[in-house]
């Protein structure tokens, strides 16, 4: 026995699912859901039924917007002719944070992973390509993770699209081995945007 009532442990149980949250989190956050008001409690449980409602992938670049076109794709001040391709719409905002990418975005919403049963059709490729079919983009920046997933899923989309005529370049490696971009600081990011070479 632990001493929880049934929702309780209900409530802890759910809060654990979260990534990076421990059993221990868990209860602290379920006490801290416990302790707030009524008014808090359901503004909380609103906002993540509202964000969840509104928020879907870009109907252009498959980033996570609350509009049709998100802010990216619809600024006239981006290079247009550039598309960095990242796995996660947290890869993104990484990449944002260093203000030395002005062109635009394609995210994939995962990596080839055979081992884990993700093929090139489970993720964003096919819209990337049909992206491709105005002459408009010059080249893509391939900026998935250096892993084993961000390498094979890198090689598969450079060979798709090279036939295109599309120059195909790939991040640096100032950026570690293993590493998620979503973790990697502002300064190593720029030299991997500086130092990214043709595939």
């Amino acid at each position: 026995m632990n001493g929880f009532t049934p929702s309780l442990e209900k409530l802890i149980d759910q809060f654990a699912r979260l990534p990076s949250v421990g059993r221990k989190s868990a209860q602290r956050l379920a006490f801290h859901m416990l302790d707030m008001s009524d008014k808090q409690a359901a503004e909380f449980t609103e906002t993540i039924l509202n964000a969840r409602a509104s928020i879907h992938r870009c109907e252009i670049c498959c980033n996570l917007t609350d509009g049709e076109i998100c802010n990216i794709c619809n600024s006239p001040e981006r290079d247009k002719s550039v598309i960095c391709v990242v796995g996660d719409p947290r890869d993104v905002i990484a990449i944002e944070k260093t203000h030395e990418y002005n062109g635009l975005y394609h995210v994939l919403h995962g990596l080839i992973s055979p081992m884990n049963d993700i093929n090139p059709e489970d993720i964003c490729i096919k819209e990337l390509v049909i992206r491709l079919g105005d002459d408009t983009v010059k080249e893509v920046i391939m900026a998935t993770d250096p892993t084993v997933e961000g390498e094979a899923t890198s090689m598969y989309i450079s060979k798709l699209i090279k036939p295109l005529g599309v120059s195909v370049s790939r991040l640096a490696y100032g950026v570690p081995v293993g590493a998620d971009l979503e973790y990697a600081d502002e300064f190593t990011l720029i030299r991997a945007i500086e130092g990214r070479k043709e595939m």
